[in-house]
């Protein structure tokens, strides 16, 4: 299955997903870089982050009012052109982010921190706390702007997108990307 591809994964391009990689969405100067755990098979088999059916991700990039439409996985270099991008604190693609070893975690919070010294995003969000808490060593954090900084970019955590969080429906999580919204609007 192809990058560009929009048809479904089969059940053997899943499995043949497992440890791959996908390509940031990145550029200098962004307003926001948005940053997943990790990708799921489904973005591994598609090369497209948060591209699995259900996943509210963009739904609520809308909803909250960074997008002027709800894009599909496949339109995600147009957040580009919006200020906005994509990364990962772990590259490689698992069935479950729970795969993930806090010493994985712990290390791809390093490259993170390089990412963002290098590429200099206005603010850095990361949509997962449990990932956060590991990746950055403050098992205390809690959702919403951190008071630490990368440099000049500032950290801000939102909660996982993932159909799987039942903690948050589509609107509490749109109501968490809007509180960001309005933050980076302001500043």
């Amino acid at each position: 299955m192809g990058s560009g591809s929009t048809a479904r994964p089969s059940p053997a391009d899943l499995a043949a997903a497992q440890d791959r990689t996908i390509p940031d969405v990145i550029g200098p100067g962004l307003r926001v870089l948005f940053c997943g755990i990790n990708p799921g098979l489904y973005s591994g088999a598609t090369g497209r982050h948060f591209a699995r059916p259900g996943n509210r991700f963009w739904p609520a990039l809308h909803r909250s009012g960074f997008t002027p439409r709800q894009l599909r996985a496949e339109e995600q270099e147009e957040l580009l052109g919006l200020g906005l991008g994509i990364t990962n604190v772990v590259a490689r693609t698992t069935a479950k982010a729970d795969e993930l070893s806090a010493a994985e975690l712990r290390a791809g919070g390093r490259e993170l921190v390089d990412r963002v010294d290098r590429y200099r995003p206005r603010v850095l969000a990361v949509l997962g706390i449990g990932a956060y808490r590991t990746a950055f060593g403050r098992p205390k954090a809690t959702i919403g702007p951190q008071p630490e900084r990368i440099g000049d970019t500032a950290l801000w955590v939102l909660p996982n997108p993932s159909g799987l969080n039942a903690h948050y429906t589509l609107d509490a999580l749109a109501a968490e990307f809007r509180v960001l919204r309005a933050a980076v609007a302001d500043g």
